[in-house]
């Protein structure tokens, strides 16, 4: 049996139909896993779906050319905290989980990250979500600390593992 085929495509403001097809999937199938809401994004209009693309770098995985996960990178903007990005808007679709498609959206975020500049990319993942945690570290990503209470779902609190890859070797 011939494995599955997985390719990586940078979302242009184009690809809008695409990701907010993603996104509202994955907010509405995973809604603790994620700071936004269904609600939140499925307000927003074609225009805005656009620029959101023009604004964070978008990766958007095929596997066998069907869609099958999605990942971003957030340029911190402060002319002091410019070398730092934030690895958002993770998912993976569940028929698709557990074969590589997570590890080749990071290995495409990273590439970018590098290609811009930044010395470290960040994230904050649920402390309740254990599969996820292990493909950070699985890529490179260590975790420095807990928020807690990073976030509420349903009036619950969910704390939030704060995980960091550093791009450059630390000057000490």
């Amino acid at each position: 049996m011939e494995s599955p085929s997985i390719t990586i495509r940078h979302l242009t403001a184009d690809d809008a139909a695409l990701f907010r097809s993603l996104r509202l999937e994955a907010l509405e199938r995973e809604p603790q896993a994620f700071a936004s809401s269904h609600s939140d994004w499925s307000r927003m209009t074609e225009e805005d779906w656009r620029a959101r693309l023009e604004a964070v770098d978008v990766f958007a995985a095929f596997r066998d050319g069907e869609p099958a996960g999605l990942m971003g990178l957030a340029r911190e903007q402060g002319s002091k905290t410019r070398h730092r990005g934030l690895l958002i808007m993770v998912y993976v679709r569940a028929s698709h989980r557990a074969c590589g498609v997570g590890d080749r959206l990071i290995e495409a975020v990273i590439a970018r990250a590098r290609a811009k500049g930044m010395r470290q990319v960040e994230l904050m993942a649920s402390a309740e979500n254990p599969a996820a945690i292990g493909l950070y570290r699985r890529n490179g990503f260590q975790p420095i600390g807990t928020m807690p209470a990073g976030m509420l779902h349903e009036g619950r609190e969910i704390d939030e593992v704060i995980m960091v890859r550093r791009l450059i070797p630390s000057e000490t």
